[in-house]
């Protein structure tokens, strides 16, 4: 009866402290202990250990999930040798984080349908398991939301959230344009994240055109001093990816129809 209690008293302390894990496993792992004559500092090491496991697992879901990724791409699904031009050792290096430590940026440049989106999800994704603060937005989205913002007033607290981000990633810069005032306000936010937050950004333009996107030779040639002075570029040129799995796909229809 006295286990029983303590049993019980103990499963309401755990939970009144939040610990749902060892909540959950502290009457399993004492079985263990006993039967393997554990010492009581390795059964609550063990314990603990799982607390903190879970916990770490669940803030790098939380941090996935706040980043508004639109889809889940890790590097393991993407075809490296069907864009020759991108240095993979160099991309997988950045997925190991150091760049965001030391505030710099980084721009996927190239044709449609090469694979810019899939690193970028991929970099974001690596960013947010390193405890990182992340976004994914494309251009569009983006311009929307600051106009809107400053519509209602509250440009301030938008960039003030964006201000707090470790990484944003700008995907999709250049499909759609921008009135001037949208690519002023976009301006400021990539401007304001100079060697103080990093930048990610995706673009079907090469650099000389950006003015299309900016409007203006004086505003790109101030952006692309700031974005470029610390920024791992690449060139993703090549066949479309969509492009090459659409005739993989007829082929392997038309293989079926013959069979």
């Amino acid at each position: 009866m006295a286990d029983n209690n303590n049993h019980l008293l103990l499963r309401a302390n755990l939970k009144q402290l939040k610990l749902p894990t060892m909540t959950a496993e502290f009457e399993k792992l004492a079985r263990e202990a006993a039967a393997a004559n554990e010492a009581y500092e390795q059964y609550l090491l063990r314990l603990t250990e799982l607390e903190v496991a879970a916990r770490s697992a669940n803030a790098v879901q939380t941090r996935i999930r706040n980043a508004g990724f639109p889809i889940l791409k890790d590097f393991d699904t993407f075809d490296f040798s069907a864009v020759p031009s991108l240095n993979k050792p160099k991309v997988l290096e950045l997925a190991r984080g150091e760049w965001i430590n030391e505030r710099s940026n980084a721009c996927l440049i190239g044709a449609p349908g090469t694979g810019k989106t899939h690193v970028a999800i991929a970099l974001g994704l690596a960013a947010c398991r390193q405890g990182k603060r992340v976004r994914f937005v494309t251009a569009g989205a983006l311009v929307t939301l600051l106009e809107e913002a400053q519509k209602r007033y509250t440009l301030d607290r938008l960039l003030g959230q964006l201000d707090r981000l470790d990484l944003l990633v700008c995907n999709e810069l250049g499909y759609l344009s921008f009135s001037r005032g949208g690519a002023e306000l976009l301006f400021q936010v990539f401007a304001d994240r100079y060697e103080r937050r990093n930048l990610l950004v995706t673009s079907n333009l090469a650099f000389s055109e950006w003015n299309q996107v900016f409007q203006g030779e004086r505003m790109t040639a101030a952006l692309l001093d700031r974005l470029t002075h610390r920024c791992h570029i690449f060139e993703m040129n090549g066949e479309s990816y969509r492009f090459r799995e659409s005739m993989k796909t007829k082929k392997s229809r038309k293989a079926e129809e013959k069979s």
